[in-house]
């Protein structure tokens, strides 16, 4: 069996128990009907901020988001793929890769990242990615901006903080 015919039958083991968990979800973070569980990925990784001018505030600063970097694991705790960006990229070992664009977040719990809901664009090369077109961002820990100060002092300045997610890849049924 091949790592695609794997990474298949895991999801289709994978598939009865997250789609029940769709009920859990916040409405708007939710996949059509008429979609499948096809990978269930669990990324365990760091997301960098970068201390900026706000946009349309004079003097003001925020953390701005520069991107994500994480490795997406099986089940077991195998890497089947790495998640990265800009542009938000999620890549399976096999060299199929897909990006996409954000349709919706929802609030999760405080101090992590929001649930979020990806329209996939078509991937690129043949594999596990290809057909995938949803990816949903649930169990978060952690990910959240830097608590540190954000100031004129310290424009440029960057941080590295710590995140885990569920990463759900949805093909039509």
């Amino acid at each position: 069996m091949n790592a695609k015919q794997l990474l298949c039958l895991a999801g289709l083991f994978a598939a009865v128990p997250f789609a029940n968990a769709q009920s859990d979800l916040p409405d708007s973070v939710k996949v059509p009907a008429g979609h499948k569980v096809a990978l269930q990925t669990t990324g365990v990784g760091e997301i960098t901020y970068e201390c900026r001018d706000k946009a349309n505030a004079a003097g003001q600063t925020e953390w701005f988001f520069v991107g994500p970097k994480a490795v997406l694991n099986d089940s077991s705790g195998k890497q089947v793929g790495t998640y990265f960006g800009p542009p938000a990229t999620w890549q399976a070992k096999d060299g199929s890769k897909v990006t996409g664009t954000q349709l919706a977040v929802a609030p999760s719990s405080p101090g992590n990242l929001p649930y979020q809901l990806v329209k996939a664009n078509p991937a690129e090369g043949k594999g596990a990615m290809s057909g995938v077109s949803y990816i949903q961002r649930v169990a978060l820990k952690g990910g959240v901006a830097p608590t540190s100060e954000c100031a004129a002092a310290n424009k440029g300045k960057q941080e590295v903080v710590k995140y885990q997610a569920d990463y759900i890849f949805w093909t039509a049924s």
